[in-house]
């Protein structure tokens, strides 16, 4: 009897050994499962990188307030800043980059012409006043003959210079000469100026130099000036230039429809974005209204 008794004992003891092991294993794997939850919550979503050429001021600016709005949305926005107008457009035909922002649509179009690239606008975001500034001279009734005016000679920017100096009665063009004018198309020149042709970006480190100079936006902005301080005169904001020189977002043929890029043009148009511009840059830059 007893050894039948210690033979029940050593079962009952077995199936509760087995038991308890089927139940840490059970715990284990719960365990197991858990943690892969916890992992996998923890984990960040994907990403998608925009990497961005663009101008210091006031572009980058304006980029770096819609950056954290994106990365809320899983977009990392990468901005490199370059100091001039024709790598940006180069670096997003190759594919090194994905978009651009630094120059308005007329500039755009003459650059693909005369060099072949295939850039498009995805969207419209500002719009900066051209304004003639003091050089030596601090207002335009001291302009005396054979004073100079510097200039920036692209296409696009050199004609819009001479459009705002017509409009100011300083020069008279040529009929018809339009967003494409040059020193050459001048029909009247009474007080004889001489014109300074430089890059866009060079203009403003000639004003000890010049009697005047004449100003694209961002680089007024790069030089410490204020369009609705420091100008002798500026483009009006109803002017055909507000609607013809609106700065772009570009991006190379075919990737129009790139769904992180249009989200970015649809932040950079948002009322957030617009109240910054306003409030930032005192009339030197104006939000593009479509």
């Amino acid at each position: 009897m007893k050894r039948v008794n210690a033979l029940l004992l050593a079962g009952i003891l077995t199936i509760g050994a087995l038991t308890g092991c089927g139940a840490k294993a059970d715990n284990a794997a719960t365990d197991t499962a858990a943690t892969e939850t916890e992992t996998e919550a923890a984990a960040p979503a994907e990403t998608t990188t925009i990497k961005i050429a663009a101008s210091p001021t006031p572009h980058a600016e304006i980029l770096e307030q819609a950056k954290p709005i994106l990365e809320k949305e899983g977009i990392n926005l990468e901005i490199k800043v370059f100091e001039d107008y024709v790598i940006p457009n180069e670096v997003v035909e190759s594919g090194e980059f994905d978009a651009n922002y630094m120059q308005h649509l007329p500039y755009l179009e003459s650059f693909n012409e005369e060099n072949g690239t295939h850039i498009v606008s995805v969207g419209g975001i500002h719009y900066e006043p051209f304004g003639i500034f003091p050089g030596t001279k601090d207002s335009l009734d001291d302009i005396a003959d054979g004073d100079t005016i510097a200039i920036p000679n692209d296409t696009t920017n050199e004609a819009r210079a001479l459009l705002l100096l017509q409009d100011n009665g300083l020069i008279t063009l040529e009929d018809g000469a339009g967003l494409t004018a040059t020193i050459n198309q001048i029909a009247e020149n009474p007080k004889n100026i001489k014109f300074v042709e430089l890059e866009a970006a060079q203009v403003a480190r000639v004003v000890n130099e010049t009697s005047y100079v004449v100003l694209n936006g961002n680089y007024a902005l790069e030089a410490g000036y204020s369009v609705a301080k420091d100008a002798l005169a500026y483009e009006s904001s109803d002017s055909d230039a507000a609607t013809t020189y609106v700065n772009i977002i570009g991006v190379k043929e075919g990737n129009e429809k790139n769904e992180a890029i249009l989200r970015l043009v649809e932040v950079l148009k948002s009322d957030e974005i617009k109240d910054y511009i306003k409030s930032t840059y005192n009339g030197s830059v104006i939000p593009f209204e479509d």
